[in-house]
């Protein structure tokens, strides 16, 4: 990733994590939308889950400058993934609900270029952790 790509991925984070927990449940809505198997997956309760995945993407967006802390973080994340039965598979439509979120969460601010740098870091990301998954 550039670092122009970074920091609009960044500034964007910023504006749809303002959005508290209507983000996640968006995003998990529109995963369990496109992919209702993926339900069973998870607690009837996502509560908690989603202040989880709140906080990973949190982390996951503060690191993009630190791959040295990035790669390794998500390798154990990938790893962890494999116990609850995450494939390969599951990664697409994961990307697709994350776009499909901030689309909504930043409207019009969700720019071509915005777009693009967040489709460099979740298939960045997608990528050390399906090779992880794949060693462990």
């Amino acid at each position: 990733m550039t670092p122009e790509q970074i920091a609009l991925v960044q500034g964007s984070w910023q504006q749809v994590a303002a959005m508290g927990d209507k983000a996640i449940e968006l995003f998990y809505a529109r995963l369990f939308e496109v992919e209702p198997q993926l339900r069973s997956m998870f607690h009837e309760d996502m509560t908690e889950q989603n202040g989880k995945v709140a906080a990973m993407l949190n982390a996951i967006v503060t690191k993009l400058q630190r791959p040295d802390e990035l790669i390794p973080m998500a390798q154990t994340l990938a790893r962890r993934h494999l116990a609850y039965g995450v494939k390969n598979e599951h990664y697409a439509p994961v990307g697709a609900a994350l776009l499909h979120t901030l689309g909504a969460g930043l409207g019009d601010a969700f720019t071509d270029d915005v777009k693009d740098a967040w489709i460099a870091a979740y298939t960045t990301l997608s990528a050390v952790m399906t090779d992880a998954a794949a060693t462990a």
